[in-house]
C-alpha cells in the first residue's frame, strides 16, 4: 500500500514540475476569419465551435490562448501557424 502511494506522489510531483506554456494567436489585418478557423482546426485539432470562438476572441481582444501544454508539443503547432501567415507565439 505504501509503495502505491509513493508512486502516485512521485507522479504528481513530476507532473507539477513540467511547466505548461500557452500558444497565443494575435490579431492582424490580413488573415480572414475562415483562414484562421481552418488553421486552428487543422493545426491545433480544434472542433469548429472552439476554432470559431477563439477567432472571435482574437478579433475583439487582439489575442487568444488557443492551446496550453508542454513547449515540445506547442512548438510544431506554432511553427505551422506561422507558416500559414498567422502571428503566433509560445508564452
Amino acid at each position: 500500500m505504501a509503495l502505491e502511494f509513493e508512486t502516485e506522489l512521485e507522479t504528481l510531483v513530476v507532473e507539477e514540475l513540467v511547466e505548461k506554456k500557452d500558444l497565443i494567436v494575435f490579431n492582424d489585418d490580413f488573415n480572414t476569419f475562415d483562414h484562421v478557423i481552418e488553421s486552428l482546426i487543422k493545426v491545433c485539432k480544434h472542433e469548429i465551435e472552439q476554432a470559431e470562438q477563439c477567432t472571435w476572441i482574437i478579433h475583439y481582444n487582439g489575442k487568444c490562448q488557443v492551446k496550453r501544454g508542454e513547449y515540445e508539443k506547442l512548438e510544431p503547432m506554432c511553427t505551422a501557424l506561422l507558416e500559414r501567415g498567422i502571428t503566433a507565439e509560445i508564452q
